[in-house]
């Protein structure tokens, strides 16, 4: 078994509240469940209004196709209209 770990860094530039901030990461969430069949939560930054830190996991038997389904959220994050990606780092256990 092998387990594909994704953190994200996410600029929420037109956050002016935690409000803000949740509407956008709850989008961001439910997408890329939905698309991608993964598990996603917010994991640091929380009391920041304009910054997010997401941490996303899949598992699965073949290394090289987590790989790519984790390269294409990675794809996909970049053109999300209300949040910007900052930073990301990908993980194997």
């Amino acid at each position: 078994m092998v387990v594909g770990v994704l953190e994200v860094n996410l600029a929420i530039y037109g956050a002016t509240s935690l409000k803000d901030k949740r509407r956008v990461v709850r989008s961001v969430k439910d997408r890329l469940r939905h698309r991608f069949n993964v598990s996603v939560a917010e994991v640091d930054e929380l009391d920041f209004c304009q910054k997010a830190v997401l941490g996303i996991a899949m598992a699965g038997s073949d290394q090289k196709y987590i790989e790519g389904a984790l390269s294409k959220i990675v794809d996909q994050l970049q053109w999300v209209k209300d949040a910007s990606l900052a930073d990301y780092h990908m993980e194997w256990y």
